[in-house]
């Protein structure tokens, strides 16, 4: 962090009281990218202990600014006063569902909805407001309440151990009426600054991003980028692509408007007028409906889920705002640059320097048709292709599921075209299978590669326990045999050698992973050189 942001950051450890204070007044709040409150009942029960224990609970981030964000004006389910915007107002970061709980618990007035304790003085424990109160059951609620906290207090005067409940009473009104929590304030920081802080916030799980942060900084009355990210996503519904990420679609508009999707270019998108930001949305919608439209046909992509990097319908976005149509040439550069990139993971770990780079590569290559100043990666050697393990989150082996689906796969089982579209839209571990089990591999304690990207062919979940950990010197023959005279197609059709000059019955893993690799190896190959399945 450099000195300068460093000088403009303000720690403090205000009281419970101070902190719920500022929340009425709306000098902090919570901004319109927070998501809701999520944290169950036992989670906030124990926020509670920690701070009746004088443990720490973690500190506050806070966004101190003049620029007017989009803000939710409530906490929870409490709705807050409006405020008149004019001075530098507190935007919550990180620690909305702890202040959220802090809150609701000892802030909201009684009979509200929202999260609502009690201490029990008898179990000395925490628990959520029972319908029908104990009188020895403190409402957490009317901690700062004095009139309604002195009457309590006196009603425990009629119980035989009343000197020690009010002892515990006063000991826990102590505690917290005393407790600080810690605050972290950053004061007028850019957005160019806050970004590289905010992006590295990961409160219970959930990474807070770029697109969150720009969707709250371009907020307007008139203007939400998030409604503008929504347009696209609707126009996508169709094509069963709706779910594209917000960061992409903000990359994809940055990437269309400056040729680059570096932080600084994402960022001054927030600079564009209403309607120069409307029209780069429209030429987005029209760009992306391309980019799916290329990836059903061209890929047999049917979701986000198996593109292999996002990287890529970012770069055929860009591509696709420049150029209305690919002509035949176009689609051979495209497919090119896909399975090479694919299957050497070009973007695996990419930054966005890397990716603007290739944008420029790109341009050059496909738009200009000029020869690649650079390689966009090499395909995987036999040995490496074998050894690589079959994981569906990773790139090459969305790219081996893809190369399948090119073929036109019939189950291998009864011969039955399977629909891509289906197995790929509705991915399920049980559309893939080892051709050579894992059971079996277990017992006879292969030392290659089980789940190796060679051992692997699509098949239909309701195909797949028919096979189950069967011996492949057993079923392998007994399929060809049973398919007679098509096994030829059935086999090739998934890359597998031909029954008729491979002799499956006597076929050791080894020698299987060789010649299916060879096989697929031999398909990437002419993919890579641009040409068609």
């Amino acid at each position: 962090m450099s000195a300068n942001i460093a000088s403009r950051l303000e720690t403090g450890t205000p009281f419970l009281k101070d902190l719920i204070a500022d929340v009425n007044s709306g000098q902090i709040k919570v901004p319109q990218f927070q998501r809701q409150f999520v944290w169950k009942e036992e989670q906030a029960l124990k926020l509670l202990d920690s701070i009746a224990s004088n443990y720490p609970v973690g500190s506050l981030l806070l966004w101190r600014t003049k620029n007017s964000l989009a803000v939710e004006r409530n906490i929870g389910a409490f709705k807050l006063p409006e405020t008149d915007d004019m001075s530098p107002t507190d935007y919550v970061l990180d620690g909305q569902q702890r202040l959220t709980v802090i809150y609701s618990a000892l802030a909201a007035l009684e009979g509200q909805d929202g999260f609502d304790a009690v201490y029990d003085l008898n179990e000395q424990c925490f628990m959520e407001s029972p319908e029908d109160f104990d009188q020895t059951q403190f409402p957490l609620r009317i901690i700062y309440n004095t009139t309604k906290l002195l009457n309590f207090r006196s009603g425990l005067i009629s119980y035989p151990n009343a000197e020690q409940l009010q002892q515990r009473l006063d000991g826990l009104i102590d505690v917290i009426t005393n407790y600080r929590i810690p605050i972290v304030t950053l004061k007028e920081l850019t957005v160019e600054e806050v970004c590289p802080i905010f992006e590295r916030i990961n409160s219970s799980g959930t990474r807070l991003s770029t697109y969150d942060l720009m969707v709250a900084a371009t907020w307007t009355e008139n203007f939400d980028l998030n409604d503008e990210a929504q347009k696209i996503a609707v126009s996508l519904q169709p094509k069963g692509f709706d779910d594209i990420d917000g960061n992409v679609v903000l990359k994809c508009l940055s990437a269309i408007k400056h040729k680059g999707i570096k932080k600084e270019q994402v960022l001054s998108l927030r600079n564009l007028s209403k309607e120069a930001m409307d029209s780069l949305v429209e030429v987005a919608k029209s760009a992306l409906l391309k980019t799916v439209d290329l990836l059903k046909t061209e890929f047999k992509i049917y979701s986000w889920d198996f593109l292999p990097y996002e990287a890529i319908a970012i770069v055929l976005s860009y591509i696709y705002s420049k150029r209305r149509t690919f002509d035949v040439e176009d689609v051979r550069r495209v497919r090119q640059w896909f399975w090479l990139s694919a299957f050497s993971e070009r973007y695996r770990g990419a930054s966005e320097s890397f990716v603007s780079q290739d944008l420029e590569a790109i341009d050059a290559y496909v738009i200009d048709g000029a020869e690649p100043k650079k390689s966009f990666g090499n395909i995987p050697t036999i040995h490496s292709f074998k050894t690589l393990s079959f994981r569906s989150n990773n790139s090459r082996s969305r790219a081996l599921i893809i190369l399948l689906a090119l073929k036109s796969p019939r189950n291998i089982t009864n011969g039955a075209l399977i629909d891509p579209e289906v197995a790929l839209s509705n991915y399920n571990q049980k559309q893939f299978h080892h051709i050579y089990p894992k059971a079996h591999l277990k017992r006879i304690k292969a030392l290659e590669e089980h789940n190796s990207l060679a051992n692997f062919c699509m098949l239909a979940a309701s195909e797949n326990n028919e096979i189950s950990d069967d011996h492949p010197n057993e079923y392998l023959p007994r399929l060809a045999k049973v398919h007679g005279e098509d096994s030829e197609v059935v086999f090739e059709s998934n890359y597998l050698p031909s029954p008729q000059s491979v002799d499956y019955s006597r076929l050791a893993y080894p020698e299987f992973l060789d010649l299916r690799a060879k096989l697929l190896l031999e398909a990437i190959n002419k993919l890579a050189q641009g040409n068609s399945p």
